[in-house]
């Protein structure tokens, strides 16, 4: 347990910095999805607890899906979850030619790009946003998933 006269301290210090115009502390600073555009699905309220998707992950998807080949009636991207990674779960995403008899199907943008999740996946996934990153460290999806109890340093593990 934090003393009571440390827990005042701290919150002197940061509201001392805050006056002074310091940026906040990094914990404050992380936010994987500022000014990103996040995405509902056709159907979907903000509020519901589906899947989401940034513009850039979007854009990400429909260059892969024509670089494969495949179009968005054809079919769509399957993300799901299965056992294995250094934290238990690890994220799994590929293209699939339809959606399986009790998958949920989320559609999003003008040409309808289909994301396809199973029934055992949406238990781990429900109210994750599949956001893409591209810079000088790292080129790929970001799972931004609120079910995430703990993750590796790579990101593609993860335990719940």
């Amino acid at each position: 347990m934090i003393p009571p006269q440390l827990l005042e301290l701290k919150e002197k210090t940061m509201n001392t910095l805050t006056q002074l115009g310091a940026p906040p502390p990094p914990a404050a600073q992380h936010n994987p999805l500022a000014n990103q555009t996040v995405l509902t699905a056709h159907g979907q309220s903000e509020t519901q607890k589906g899947i989401q998707l940034t513009e850039r992950a979007l854009k990400r998807i429909r260059i892969a899906m024509a670089k494969e080949n495949v179009s968005p009636e054809q079919g769509g991207l399957r993300v799901g979850i299965q056992g294995g990674g250094c934290s238990g779960l690890s994220y799994s995403i590929r293209f699939d030619s339809q959606a399986r008899e009790r998958d949920r199907v989320y559609e999003f943008g003008d040409d309808n790009v289909k994301i396809f999740v199973d029934p055992k996946s949406f238990l781990y996934l429900h109210g994750m946003v599949l956001d893409y990153e591209e810079t000088l460290m790292r080129q790929g999806f970001n799972f931004i998933n609120p079910n995430s109890t703990k993750s590796c340093g790579c990101g593609s593990s993860f335990s719940a």
